[in-house]
C-alpha cells in the first residue's frame, strides 16, 4: 500500500476533532516515552542478547572503548489546536492547516518506502507466531515479531559465515546488505513520535571494559538499528541497574518485574537489547457505560470478566474456522482479534493454513463484508515471558548457541570460543474502553463462521482467541492468545 492511501485509510475522523495529543519530548538518544493521556494505544518490546565467553575460550584483556551514539530522526509534531487558538477562543484555521499539511507530509514520507521492502518476511512472521503462540496450555502467551526481527538482525551483524547464515534464512534475506536495506526501511516505516501515534524503537550494546571491540560494527549498528553502546564492569550490580532502568525507560515501565530479572554475568562479553513502545487511541472509543460483567470460557474453566460492548459498522472477515474483525487506532495501525469457531482450539487455528494466511493479510481478505458488527471483547491484561532460545534453535538458529562453531569475528578478533547464552522475550498488552497499553522485552545473553448475515452480525470475544496488533505500516508489532483475560 503506498503513503498516500495508508494515511488516508488511517484517518478515521476530522482531524479538526481529535483530541490534543502531547508534544513529543526533545531529541536524544534514551528517553522515557510519555503517555498521550486518554484513548490511548500503547506497545512496548525489547530484546537483550548477552553473548559470553565460554570456560576455555581466550581471557578477557583490557581496553578502553569509545561509544557510538545513535541520533535518533525528528519527527514533525501533530498539531495541537490548543496551540492555535486565537484571542477569541477560535481556532487560527490557516496556521493550523499548514502545521497540519507539514506533519501529514512529514509522516507520509516515513511510510513511504519502496515497494516491498518488507518481502521475505511472511515466513518469518509466520513461522514466529507458530512457534511462540502455539502449543497447548492455559496461559496467555504474547510476543513482538517485529522486535525479535530487529534483534536478530543485530546479532547478524555481531555475527559471520553460518552464524550469519542461519539468521538470514530465518528472517528471508540472501545477504547482510539486503537485511541492511529492509532494517533501515522497516525501522523508519514503523518510527513515530509526533504526539498522534508513539511507535519508538530503540536499540543499544552493553559492552564489557575488558574487550576490544571493531569499530566499523558499532557504527554499522548505530547507523543501521540506532543503536547507542554503552560500556561497564560486567557483573556489577550498577551496569545490571544501568540496563535494567534502559528496558524500563524505552517500555513506558510496564515490564518492570521482567527487566527487573535481567542481569550480566562477569563472562558477559557483549549484551544488545531492542525494544519498542507503541501508542495511540482508538479511532472509535467504547463507552464505559456499555461495559458489565459476563462469563468468558478459558481452559481452566468459567471466569467472569467485565466485557466491553460496540455496535457500528465495521468489516468482518472470516474463513473455514475462524472470524474475525479489526478496531483501529487513529493514524497508527489496527488491533486484528480472530476467533475459532466453536469447537476449535487456538492451537488448531494456529496450524491452519488458511488461519495463518488471515494473519499476515493486514485485512486485505476476500471473505470479507462491510456490516453492522456488534462487538462484545474482554477488557485484559496478559503478559508473558518466554525464553527463546529453544525457540530459535526449533527455527534453525543454532551456531550462536554453540561456541565451539560460532562465528563473532565481526564484533571481536580479541576473544574466541563465545556464544550466545540466554535469550529471554517478555511482552505485555492491556486492553480497556481507552485503548491499548502493551510492552515487550526480548533478552538474550550469551554468555468459520461461514457468511454473515445481511446487514449485522455479533461478534463475542467469550473464547480463547488471538489478537494481533500491527502498526500504520502493517507490520505485526504484537500478537498474542488470550487464555485469561484477567
Amino acid at each position: 500500500m503506498k503513503a498516500d492511501d495508508l494515511l488516508d485509510s488511517l484517518e478515521h475522523i476530522d482531524p479538526h476533532l481529535v483530541n490534543q495529543a502531547d508534544k513529543p519530548p526533545e531529541k536524544k538518544t534514551t528517553r522515557r516515552p510519555l503517555w498521550m493521556g486518554l484513548t490511548a494505544v500503547a506497545a512496548a518490546a525489547a530484546i537483550v542478547i548477552g553473548i559470553v565467553l565460554w570456560p576455555g575460550g581466550s581471557p578477557l584483556t583490557g581496553q578502553a572503548y569509545a561509544l557510538a551514539v545513535a541520533e535518533y530522526p525528528d519527527t514533525a509534531p501533530y498539531p495541537s489546536e490548543v496551540n492555535y487558538l486565537k484571542a477569541d477562543g477560535d481556532i487560527d484555521m490557516d496556521r493550523w492547516s499548514a502545521a497540519y499539511d507539514a506533519w501529514r507530509a512529514e509522516r507520509r514520507a516515513r511510510l513511504n518506502q519502496p515497494e516491498g521492502y518488507d518481502a521475505g518476511l511472511e515466513g518469518y512472521y509466520l513461522a514466529s507466531l507458530m512457534q511462540f503462540l502455539g502449543g497447548e496450555g492455559t496461559e496467555n502467551k504474547v510476543c513482538s515479531p517485529l522486535n525479535i526481527y530487529f534483534a536478530l538482525g543485530m546479532l547478524a551483524e555481531l555475527t559471520d559465515g553460518g552464524s550469519r547464515q542461519q539468521i538470514l534464512d530465518l528472517l528471508g534475506q540472501d545477504s547482510i546488505d539486503t537485511l541492511r536495506t529492509q532494517a533501515r526501511a522497516l525501522w523508519t516505516a514503523n518510527y513515530c513520535h509526533d504526539g498522534a501515534v508513539t511507535s519508538i524503537l530503540a536499540s543499544s550494546l552493553w559492552l564489557n571494559e575488558d574487550v576490544p571491540f571493531n569499530q566499523s560494527t558499532l557504527d554499522t549498528l548505530a547507523g543501521t538499528y540506532y543503536a547507542s553502546s554503552y560500556q561497564g564492569e560486567m557483573g556489577s550490580a550498577e551496569l545490571d541497574q544501568a540496563l535494567q532502568t534502559w528496558l524500563n525507560d524505552q517500555t513506558g515501565g510496564l515490564l518492570k518485574e521482567a527487566a527487573g530479572q535481567v542481569s550480566l554475568d562477569p563472562e558477559t562479553v557483549l549484551a544488545l537489547a531492542t525494544t519498542v513502545y507503541y501508542q495511540g487511541r482508538w479511532a472509535q472509543e467504547f463507552n464505559p457505560d456499555n461495559t458489565a460483567p459476563d462469563v468468558f470460557h478459558s481452559p481452566d474453566g468459567d471466569v467472569t470478566c467485565d466485557f466491553m460492548h460496540s455496535s457500528a459498522s465495521s468489516t468482518y472477515y472470516w474463513g473455514d474456522r475462524f472470524s474475525a474483525v479489526g478496531k483501529s487506532v487513529d493514524y497508527g495501525g489496527t488491533l486484528w482479534m480472530v476467533l475459532p469457531d466453536e469447537g476449535v482450539s487456538v492451537d488448531q487455528l494456529l496450524a491452519d493454513p488458511e488461519a495463518q494466511d488471515f494473519l499476515l493479510s493486514n485485512g486485505e481478505w476476500e471473505n470479507q463484508k462491510y456490516l453492522i458488527v456488534n462487538l462484545s471483547m474482554p477488557k485484559f491484561d496478559v503478559s508473558g515471558q518466554l525464553d527463546l532460545v529453544e525457540g530459535l534453535k526449533a527455527l534453525g538458529i543454532t551456531d550462536v548457541f554453540d561456541p565451539t562453531v560460532s562465528d563473532f569475528t565481526p564484533m571481536t578478533t580479541e576473544v574466541d570460543e563465545i556464544c550466545v547464552s540466554q535469550a529471554t522475550h517478555a511482552a505485555r498488552v492491556a486492553v480497556d474502553e481507552e485503548g491499548i497499553t502493551a510492552a515487550a522485552f526480548t533478552a538474550m545473553a550469551a554468555g468459520g463462521s461461514g457468511m454473515p448475515p445481511e446487514n449485522e452480525v455479533d461478534f463475542t470475544l467469550d473464547r480463547p482467541f488471538l489478537f494481533v496488533l500491527t502498526s500504520a505500516a502493517g507490520q505485526p508489532l504484537f500478537a498474542g492468545v488470550v487464555n485469561q483475560p484477567e
